[in-house]
């Protein structure tokens, strides 16, 4: 009778194809706790392997892990957008890269409000769009930058701009995060949908959308109320269940207040 493989058997041999090129068929070994409402993910990474990630989202690491920071995109050209990313679109400027040593190594991480972590893998040609503040993590080989959303959403407090992710060499996996937990809602051409734009975590590449307002004359538009995507096409799109524009908003009348006397 074979003797049964274990994890580690099968750990270390995603890391020899890993050396030799090769993505193992899992991807990068994750494990998630405390699903879904306070999720962490640990990254298991093998020796050399990397992972980047979205500053301020490590928990915790393993000794013999290496983290360099840099800009999210590179050359000049990734300055600009990287500019664009961190004033519009709700992310850092900076990526930090986490890289295991010779012995592997893990690293955790957490979003930044209480919500769920999902992962999408990326193929070439493919593109994941993700709203502002919910990139987590990705594989090195994954790139991003951002997309305008149009001049309406200058006027909206969820950002101007999307995060698009993308490969152009090999599949990668994209990490991303919400506030609260996450529905997956298939579009076709027959069922167009509408969501609430700061309800919107994520969105496949192959989606037109469209930035409108709902409500009469009265709607806050300057404020953002009443600000929702239309999604048309074939693809699908992630939501939310909380908002947090809309949590801050319900706390500024228990915020202190400055009085002169």
């Amino acid at each position: 009778m074979d003797e049964e493989l274990g994890w580690s058997d099968y750990q270390h041999s995603c890391w020899e194809m890993r050396y030799l090129g090769l993505l193992c068929p899992e991807g990068v070994d994750v494990e998630y706790d405390f699903k879904p409402a306070f999720t962490l993910m640990t990254a298991n990474l093998g020796p050399g392997e990397s992972l980047k990630v979205e500053p301020g989202a490590m928990v915790a690491q393993s000794r013999g892990v290496d983290m360099k920071t840099g800009m999210s995109s590179g050359g000049v050209g990734g300055f600009l957008k990287s500019m664009a990313k961190s004033a519009f679109g709700g992310e850092s400027f900076f990526v930090n890269t986490y890289t295991a040593g010779s012995a592997g190594g893990w690293v955790s991480m957490a979003p930044a409000a209480p919500g769920d972590i999902m992962e999408f893998d990326v193929a070439p040609g493919q593109e994941l769009m993700m709203q502002g503040g919910s990139f987590m993590a990705c594989t090195p080989n994954v790139e991003t930058d951002t997309k305008f959303q149009g001049a309406k959403a200058l006027f909206s407090r969820e950002g101007a701009f999307f995060l698009r992710a993308f490969c152009e060499s090999g599949p990668g996996k994209v990490y991303y995060t919400s506030y609260g937990a996450i529905k997956e809602i298939e579009v076709n051409q027959e069922n167009p949908i509408v969501v609430d734009n700061g309800h919107v975590v994520a969105f496949t590449g192959g989606l037109t959308y469209r930035l409108s307002k709902v409500g009469g004359l009265g709607s806050a538009w300057l404020g953002g109320e009443g600000a929702v995507l239309e999604f048309n096409g074939n693809g699908k799109v992630w939501i939310q269940t909380r908002n947090l524009q809309s949590l801050a908003q319900r706390l500024i009348p228990f915020w202190p207040q400055n009085r002169s006397n």
